[in-house]
């Protein structure tokens, strides 16, 4: 069954959330990502997922200092995935040398797809594809350019090249609580072979109990990020939930 991934989204240092992806539309929540790491372990969290906000737009990483403070403060106790700017083997080799669970590969899947397959290859289970979508259409440069690539389309380029994982994010749903796209999540989870994470618009826990229903088992999570700082979510119940209906479906 699925599972539900916190989300540090890094800018200038800091944690924040981002409104519809704009760079100029962010609310700080806590300038120490350690801490704020610490604090999702402390809640029963066994994955994170961290994503370099100004290193996806430089196209190399720019908040690695935080990056290494999240992975020294929570160690071996959570699982961690970072995207954002990582687009060359050196870099992607550097990171899971450093302790990174997992790499996402977003704009560089689109650029240059081989690296994708040569990392994949590499390091197997440990590289993810990150598909952000902007009215169906895949995003990249840190969702500043729009291409003419579709979601299922991109994705299944993929099927054979040995990623642990899709992250799907719906940027017209990103920070604005207006719940998951699960429709067209679900609809890719149907047509791909590669697990789905669902990202943007994560609202409530409604939208928990959608993750935790059948049509949603074949997805491997869902990422939540300003549900959670707001206090939206019921992480203990979610939790909860999350791992009975994983219980029951053994």
């Amino acid at each position: 069954m699925p599972e539900l991934f916190p989300a540090i989204d890094l800018k200038d240092g800091a944690c924040v959330r981002l409104k519809l992806g704009l760079m100029e539309e962010a609310t700080v929540y806590n300038g120490d990502p350690a801490a704020q790491a610490r604090a999702f372990r402390d809640m029963g969290f066994k994955k994170l997922h961290v994503v370099d906000l100004n290193g996806a737009f430089a196209g190399q990483a720019v908040n690695g200092d935080a990056v290494e403070s999240i992975l020294a403060a929570v160690g071996a106790d959570m699982a961690v995935q970072l995207g954002g700017g990582i687009r060359t083997m050196d870099a992607v080799a550097g990171w899971l040398d450093k302790g990174l669970a997992r790499v996402i590969l977003g704009t560089v899947a689109v650029r240059d797809p081989a690296l994708v397959r040569q990392a994949a290859a590499q390091f197997p289970g440990r590289v993810a594809v990150g598909i952000d979508a902007k009215g169906g259409k895949v995003a990249v440069e840190g969702w500043a350019q729009a291409s003419e690539l579709g979601v299922t389309e991109m994705a299944r380029a993929f099927e054979d090249a040995g990623v642990s994982a899709v992250i799907y994010t719906d940027i017209d749903r990103d920070g604005i609580l207006a719940g998951i796209n699960w429709d067209a999540t679900i609809a890719l989870a149907d047509a791909i072979s590669i697990p789905v994470i669902a990202s943007g618009g994560l609202a409530s826990m409604e939208d928990i109990v959608r993750l935790a229903s059948p049509e949603a088992s074949r997805l491997e999570g869902a990422i939540s990020g300003r549900a959670l700082y707001d206090g939206r979510i019921d992480v203990a119940a979610a939790l909860e939930l999350l791992s009975y209906r994983q219980t029951i479906s053994r």
